[in-house]
């Protein structure tokens, strides 16, 4: 085979910074839209912080993509810049608690990422220390760098347990920092996540809470619209936008899945080799943006969550009920699809539970009824996601 110079493309006709599109972008103040008001409210919450005060325990609850860590990041960063103009020294820490579930993995990662060991002279290695031992040198640190330090927890509701809440929200409290003031913003999906805190965190965490509601069209077209110079001039239709906003507000109101239609719908036209991104590219992207997230959604479940979802996919698409089904119909399915997969059924009681956790994840629907005395009560199930997308994906060769 003869390497030919056009093998690649050296320049890209439809985008001209990609990287506007990404979901880890942090955009500049000018490209957050529609939330003047809650960067104003996360403001006065930590406002303390610039005088080297504490700033107010904060948790925040809203939808997937409603701005609720872009804002947390966004007024942190401020926060910081601005308590360094009147002489105290802040700085914060971001925790995906999705990915650090664990109290270990959490303060491990919070202790690594305020601490500078060539000025503090304290190791922070990521794993081999104990949990105590991981805090008392995040202890050290703080009172040794900072005056006011504010810790992130995203998806806090991912956390095995309320233990580093605990510690985090009372450590001045308790003695265990004396020069440092320490400020929690916790970050969550479940509104109802408050409900299973532990009483004592809930007094000293929740000071402040927020709710951030799903963006309605207009706000979703100028959130689109201010990251629209990520392709290039004329490249986008005029209708693309518009099109692409009205789909995101009818189905969701998320600004992340309104971005990545955008996006894909970029990649659909360089691939097709169009010079524009022309409307019915939108409907092609949608369609791949919701594959894409419920793959990763799905992303390391075990065979048996998989089955589950494969036996309301497939029940979902034979009868089209909107009502959901009752779990003895599941497993029933499920049973059948072990069958096919070879596999050994678990039990009824645990496929209740991989049904509560998919219910967790927002990937179904559970609701409970009354059958009365003759039937007593039970919970139905329905699919959030398009089963179709659900089908396609679960039957990829994994």
């Amino acid at each position: 085979m003869n390497v030919s110079d056009d093998l690649f493309t050296r320049e890209d006709p439809i985008f001209t910074n990609k990287e506007l599109l990404e979901i880890s972008h942090l955009p500049g103040e000018g490209r957050i839209v529609g939330r003047d008001d809650e960067i104003s409210d996360l403001a006065t919450a930590v406002n303390p912080a610039i005088f080297g005060q504490s700033p107010s325990n904060v948790l925040i609850y809203g939808k997937t993509g409603t701005g609720k860590s872009l804002c947390a990041k966004y007024v942190s960063q401020r926060l910081v810049e601005t308590a360094g103009e009147e002489g105290v020294t802040a700085t914060f820490a971001y925790v995906d608690c999705a990915q650090d579930t664990t109290e270990t993995q959490a303060v491990q990662t919070i202790a690594d990422g305020v601490n500078d060991p060539d000025i503090t002279g304290i190791n922070v290695p990521d794993k081999g220390l104990s949990t105590s031992t991981y805090y008392k040198r995040l202890w050290r640190i703080l009172d040794q760098r900072y005056d006011v330090v504010l810790i992130i927890l995203d998806e806090i509701d991912k956390l095995d347990d309320d233990a580093i809440l605990m510690q985090l929200s009372r450590a001045g409290e308790a003695g265990k920092i004396t020069d440092c003031k320490l400020g929690v913003v916790g970050i969550s999906n479940k509104i109802q996540y408050k409900d299973r805190m532990d009483e004592r965190v809930k007094s000293s965490l929740c000071e402040r809470e927020f709710v951030f509601p799903p963006y309605d069209a207009n706000q979703l077209r100028a959130i689109m619209q201010a990251r629209s110079d990520a392709f290039h001039d004329d490249v986008l239709d005029p209708s693309t936008i518009p099109r692409a906003a009205a789909l995101a507000a009818r189905e969701h109101g998320d600004a992340r899945k309104a971005i990545d239609i955008l996006r894909y719908a970029g990649e659909i036209a360089q691939a097709n080799g169009e010079p524009t991104v022309r409307e019915e590219f939108v409907t092609q992207a949608r369609e791949r943006a919701e594959t894409d997230r419920f793959r990763e959604l799905i992303r390391g479940s075990t065979p048996h969550s998989r089955y589950v979802l494969q036996a309301l996919a497939l029940l979902s698409l034979s009868d089209g009920r909107t009502d959901g089904y009752r779990t003895s119909r599941v497993y029933e399915i499920y049973e059948n699809i072990c069958r096919q997969e070879g596999s050994d059924s678990l039990s009824l009681r645990r496929v209740r539970d991989l049904l509560k956790e998919h219910a967790f994840l927002d990937i179904i629907e559970q609701s409970k009824h009354s059958g009365g005395s003759a039937e007593g009560s039970y919970t139905k199930h329905q699919l959030l996601e398009d089963p179709e997308v659900v089908k396609e994906v679960l039957t990829e060769d994994v």
